[in-house]
Formats: structure tokens, C-alpha cells, sequence
């Protein structure tokens, strides 16, 4: 009886920490949430400006479940999971030491604050260089694609 208590407790342990979706709702330790209320989700605020033909303004994306006013919001989620599980980190600024090219990629900036995976955002975006050309490009479609 006690044997048999001690293999259903291990299989019921074992069965609730499997995740299977990138967002799927967790509780303490990590273990999915079955009842109650859901973890907070991730909630980005996106604030483009100088980009033209439109694509200026302040955003709102949620990520699982996906939703706001952000444009593509489905596929923004997907850049950023991504992003994530290949051990990126969307947010983190060019390293200080990094040797760019010298070009001009337009005036467009960003902004982006919330939380994502738990943790605060406050990340910074421009076009002034190669590498800062190549970080927002890295994030499209949650920055807005440009011309320049």
C-alpha cells in the first residue's frame, strides 16, 4: 500500500511539471496552474516614433494569450518566443564594447516597456549604426519594419 502511495505521488509529480506551451500558465515552482487564476501574462508597451508611413504610435502587446493593439500581434509573440527559447535575450542593449559600422539608418526610435518571461522591460531602439540597425531589425515584426 505505502509502495503503491509513493509511485502515484511520483508519477502525479512528474505529470504537473511537464509545460508544454511557451506560456502556459504556471503557479508556484513552476507547475502548471489547474485552478484558480492564471500567472500574469507578458505585457509589452511599444512606442515607435519616426518610423512615417504609419507605423508610428504606442502599442499594446500581451503575449500568451496573444492580444492588444499592436498591428501583428501573433507574429510579434512568435519573434519574441524565438527569440527566447534560441537563449537571446530580445531587450539587452548592444555590448558597450561592440565595433559597429558607421551608418545611418534612419530617425526612427523605440521604446519598450513591461514584463516578459517575469522579468521588467525597459529597452531603448534607434538606427544610428550597424549594430543598433541590426538589433531592431532583429526584432521585426514587434518594431515596425522601415524603409531607411
Amino acid at each position: 500500500m505505502l509502495r503503491r502511495l509513493a509511485v502515484t505521488a511520483a508519477t502525479s509529480a512528474a505529470a504537473l511539471s511537464f509545460v508544454p506551451a511557451a506560456h502556459a500558465d504556471t503557479g508556484p515552482l513552476g507547475l502548471p496552474l489547474l485552478f484558480g487564476k492564471p500567472a500574469a501574462q507578458d505585457h509589452l508597451q511599444i512606442a515607435v516614433s519616426g518610423a512615417g508611413d504609419g507605423r508610428d504610435g504606442t502599442y499594446e502587446l500581451e503575449c500568451g494569450p496573444v492580444g492588444g493593439n499592436h498591428p501583428q500581434p501573433g507574429d510579434a509573440c512568435d519573434r519574441l518566443d524565438q527569440m527566447s527559447a534560441s537563449g537571446q535575450d530580445p531587450f539587452a542593449p548592444v555590448p558597450a564594447d561592440a565595433q559597429c559600422t558607421m551608418q545611418y539608418g534612419g530617425s526612427a526610435t523605440a521604446r519598450i516597456t513591461g514584463t516578459w518571461h517575469g522579468r521588467p522591460v525597459d529597452a531603448t531602439y534607434k538606427r544610428t549604426d550597424g549594430c543598433e540597425i541590426s538589433r531592431w531589425q532583429g526584432l521585426v515584426p514587434v518594431l515596425p519594419a522601415t524603409g531607411a
